[in-house]
């Protein structure tokens, strides 16, 4: 047996509760793009999974995560999860750059497809989220995940609940 490599990683993150109390002050476009600019800090999951916003407009919202080894599953390839938590993010995002000020939401479903397997060698992905049907209630999403070459390597739908706090 060939000898175990201790390796270690170091996740910081700042509290999200004041700054979730703030987006109900801002449209969802304008905070995301505050967390583009810098102005608000990005979400604790994004350490997790070296996760940032890239653009936003209205419906869409493009994410670029980095996989590493940190991410395997036992049989040493990505695990399901990173695929799932980029493009439940994505999907989100998408929802919140159509939502006004004093609305949030929250995911009901998500289904994903693996298309390709992601290993640390695959470098940098972008998840894509677009808003196919907007509403007060539920807004649906669909997502993709694509390799620097463009390859496809994941979908996904979601719908989101759409609601006043």
């Amino acid at each position: 047996m060939t000898e175990l490599t201790q390796q270690s990683r170091t996740i910081t993150w700042v509290d999200p509760r004041p700054q979730a109390l703030q987006a109900l002050t801002m449209s969802g476009l304008d905070y995301l793009q505050a967390m583009i600019d810098g102005t608000i800090p990005p979400p604790p999951i994004a350490s997790h999974i070296n996760l940032e916003i890239a653009e936003v407009s209205t419906g869409v919202a493009v994410m670029a995560a980095t996989p590493d080894e940190s991410h395997y599953n036992p049989i040493g390839s990505v695990h399901g999860g990173f695929f799932a938590t980029l493009l439940d993010s994505v999907c989100g995002c998408a929802v919140q750059t159509t939502l006004p000020a004093g609305t949030t939401y929250t995911s009901l479903d998500l289904s994903v497809s693996f298309l390709r397997g992601i290993s640390s060698d695959t470098g940098r992905v972008v998840a894509t989220g677009r808003v196919t049907k907007p509403g007060s209630r539920a807004a649906f999403v669909e997502a993709d995940i694509k390799d620097a070459q463009g390859r496809l390597l994941a979908t996904a739908t979601s719908t989101c609940l759409v609601f006043t706090p």
